[in-house]
């Protein structure tokens, strides 16, 4: 990438992100857009834990740190071993790798997964399969605030209960994200590369608060070339006015990173 200065919004992967950047001559910037936010989840854990020991549960994961988060709760309160228990006798559905990684490490079962890229649409295609009509399902949520998955099933007739472990927050400190935004409009960044639709949305909010949401829009169509690591990436970006340069296949960070570069050196 020849030197170019690309901007990393990554929170929980950060360094690894910068890595692979360095590794292909780019200049990593890393700014968090966001963190993650504990929540007090024990109520809806609590209704969780009854909705499984339901005959024929259905349990939906959509994230491996959230998982591994209601596991760590279950055990603190004393039902873990229950909670294991009936996960091993539901049908449990997965939307990407994490969560599977998180079972297989507790020798617990998977039985349906999204294909490839996991997102939303993927999840709900493998739901079609499962009957959940009049069935108990339990949402193990990400940080963001998608309502497909849950609109979808409340329609189909499922009794659905919610668990949302974390949420995706600001950062903190603004003032980092400020002065990206402010490097962004004046041309001293290449390449912004978002991997979570929460990153995109919350570097608008703070450059609208700053008033130039704008001209960061602007910059990011005309000067700065913008990688979305997925097509749900991809469409929060157009949503807000930037349709990203790069969406790669498979949907990961090192192929990302490679599709990048490629494209920077054709572009160079």
């Amino acid at each position: 990438m020849h030197g170019a200065r690309v901007a990393l919004l990554e929170a929980r992967r950060e360094s690894e992100l910068a890595s692979l950047v360095r590794r292909h001559g780019g200049e990593p910037v890393c700014v968090p857009a966001l963190r993650e936010a504990e929540r007090d989840f024990r109520d809806e854990l609590a209704r969780a834990c009854d909705a499984i020991e339901r005959e024929g549960a259905v349990v939906v994961l959509t994230t491996g740190t959230g998982l591994e988060r209601v596991l760590g709760l279950a055990d603190a309160t004393g039902k873990g071993v229950m909670l294991r228990t009936n996960l091993a006798r539901s049908t449990v559905v997965c939307r990407g790798p994490k969560p599977v990684a998180v079972l297989k490490r507790e020798h617990l079962p998977v039985h349906v997964r999204a294909e490839q890229p996991h997102t939303t649409r993927e999840l709900l295609a493998a739901l079609d399969g499962v009957r959940v009509q009049d069935v108990d399902v339990v949402v193990v949520h990400d940080g963001g605030t998608n309502r497909a998955v849950v609109d979808s099933l409340s329609g189909r007739g499922a009794r659905v209960t919610e668990v949302r472990p974390y949420t995706w927050a600001l950062p903190e400190d603004l003032g980092p994200l400020r002065r990206l935004v402010e490097m962004i409009v004046a041309g001293e960044v290449d390449v912004v590369a978002v991997t979570t639709q929460a990153q995109a949305r919350n570097l608008f909010e703070v450059a609208e608060s700053m008033g130039a949401a704008r001209a960061l829009a602007q910059a990011l169509r005309d000067r700065v070339m913008v990688a979305a690591v997925g097509p749900t990436c991809a469409q929060t970006l157009e949503e807000l006015g930037v349709p990203p340069h790069v969406v790669p296949t498979p949907a990961k960070m090192g192929a990302m990173v490679l599709a990048l570069a490629r494209e920077w050196g054709r572009r160079g």
